[in-house]
């Protein structure tokens, strides 16, 4: 079983809206927020859809054959891919390490992760960091509900490429579509949302005391813009990081490229385009697995491809 071709699962969410459908994905709902192209959590488990495995759901392909995946040694799939369409703000939110998580999350990973801007409209922002000196300034512009003053927010063009480390204070904005790859892991602290009720008129639960425990201060809001670019034979790859929990490459392909499987397994998601994967048609909006005995795969046609590695 070289290749695990994935049924996405989608989420809605009160931020959500069309975005998702106008990217490719019928049968999104229209408040969908997030489609989860490559997941084994239990939160939203994608099932295989070709060959023997069809059918079973990804965490068990990973629990019963490891040698799938080069028997690494992670208890759980270790990561996770996922299109964020959001209609409206997220909520200011922070994710915790691995170490804060396994102690108050019963054992969770933490999260840390990366986004790819698919599109955004014109004068999308994004919040990236804030500009706390000290843990006291952090904690009282919070109590003063003083996030003018504290949020590091920008722009944001198609195209931007961002590492967000556990500890980083960070939100989507309306507007944005966004691939992100991050470690397998469901824990968000809201810090801030806006106020913002649901439709029984509640607000959605804050974790403001999480957030202070794992927000890094003083916050580095230099976001990396230097990447590594390497010619194909038929387009071009641009490495946009390599951290310890995962590497992530673009490919951006104009005809025929071999791409070498040198890791334990390559998760790839389609952003644009389409072509076909060792003969076989695939499309805008496909995620799959390349598993480890698969060891070239042979692309062709004009798209935009994302792998992400262990």
């Amino acid at each position: 079983m070289s290749i695990l071709m994935l049924h996405p699962v989608f989420k809605d969410a009160i931020w959500g809206g069309k975005l998702l459908k106008n990217f490719g994905y019928e049968e999104a709902g229209d408040n969908a927020g997030e489609c989860w192209g490559i997941s084994a959590h239990q939160n939203g488990d994608c099932t295989v859809a070709n060959g023997e495995f069809a059918g079973k759901k990804l965490s068990w392909c990973y629990e019963n054959h490891r040698e799938l995946f080069g028997n690494i040694k992670e208890d759980v799939f270790p990561l996770l891919i996922k299109i964020i369409g959001a209609e409206d703000d997220l909520s200011i939110q922070v994710h915790p390490n691995n170490e804060y998580a396994a102690e108050h999350e019963n054992g969770a990973l933490g999260k840390t992760e990366c986004w790819y801007v698919l599109q955004a409209d014109e004068g999308t922002k994004m919040v990236m960091g804030h500009h706390a000196k000290t843990k006291d300034e952090f904690v009282k512009a919070i109590e003063n509900d003083d996030y003018e003053n504290l949020l590091n927010s920008f722009e944001i063009n198609k195209g931007d490429f961002f590492y967000i480390p556990s500890g980083t204070l960070h939100a989507i904005c309306s507007g944005s579509l966004i691939y992100e790859a991050q470690q397998s892991s469901d824990i968000t602290y809201r810090v801030y949302d806006y106020h913002r009720k649901d439709k029984d008129g509640k607000e959605r639960q804050l974790h403001v005391q999480q957030s202070i425990d794992v927000t890094t201060v003083p916050s580095n809001n230099d976001s990396n813009k230097l990447f590594t670019n390497t010619h194909l034979d038929h387009g071009s790859k641009t490495r946009y990081v390599e951290s310890e929990f995962f590497t992530v490459d673009c490919y951006r392909m104009e005809g025929e490229n071999i791409v070498v499987n040198d890791k334990p397994f390559q998760m790839v998601s389609i952003l644009e385009g389409e072509g076909t994967l060792d003969g076989q048609a695939v499309k805008k909006g496909d995620h799959f697995i390349v598993c480890s005995d698969q060891k070239e795969v042979v692309y062709d046609g004009v798209m935009t491809l994302m792998i992400t590695t262990l």
